[in-house]
């Protein structure tokens, strides 16, 4: 294990491991002790009582952070020629169908952050559904990135929408914003967080979903909070 840093020995001493957090409390300690050099991101970890190898049971959900995630998103939209127009004008990076597709297919390189479609475009997206799956790429409904107003999409995602998706062991991990973003505006995303993952819990869940939750900097301890 390597040597742990003053810094980080002084901002874990700021926190009590076996205190539970109300969220306020939670994000005043994260941008107390995840001061360092850069505007750090803020990040959201969720245990959930899910059983990831069960198809019924897979949490996958889009939200709207009210402030962003502070990130930068590029957004790519696969559409025919009628509606480019209309997706450029909502800030998409990349337009285009078959003559995008094709060079995705030849290169394999995808120079993008969200790709987004309409229902009609999803058989021709087939050709290179491997190399955008493997990135995590492909269009899905439960992520709002397939509808038949691609302008609608592009715009939500410039503003903040994000997805998220447990992982093989059941976690979730999203961005809900920088640590320059202050706490009042922390505090909303991470409510519209919790309330979109309240809302995601699987039909067929038994028992309590959300396990436990911890906020953390990109350099900072984690602290557990409270999510009823």
């Amino acid at each position: 294990m390597g040597k742990i840093s003053k810094r980080l020995k002084q901002a874990r001493g700021k926190i009590d491991k076996s205190k539970v957090y109300n969220s306020q409390e939670a994000i005043a300690l994260v941008i107390e002790s995840g001061a360092v050099k850069f505007d750090a991101s803020v990040e959201v970890h969720a245990k959930l009582g899910i059983d990831p190898k069960k198809g019924d049971q897979i949490v996958r959900a889009s939200v709207v952070l009210p402030h962003g995630s502070g990130k930068t998103v590029k957004v790519a939209a696969f559409v025919d020629e009628a509606k480019a127009k209309a997706a450029k004008a909502a800030g998409a990076d990349l337009c285009g169908a078959e003559s995008l597709i094709e060079e995705i297919k030849k290169t394999g390189k995808t120079d993008f952050d969200v790709a987004v479609t309409t229902p009609d475009m999803m058989p021709k997206l087939a050709a290179i559904a491997k190399i955008l799956g493997q990135k995590g790429l492909m269009p899905n409904p439960k992520s709002g990135t397939i509808g038949p107003d691609v302008a609608k999409l592009v715009g939500e995602l410039k503003k903040g929408k994000v997805s998220y998706k447990n992982d093989d062991t059941a976690n979730i991990h999203l961005i809900i914003g920088k640590l320059s973003f202050g706490q009042d505006k922390l505090a909303e995303n991470f409510t519209a967080f919790l309330d979109s993952l309240k809302k995601a819990k699987p039909q067929t869940i038994k028992g309590v979903y959300i396990k436990s939750m911890h906020l953390t900097s990109s350099m900072g301890p984690s602290v557990k909070i409270a999510v009823n």
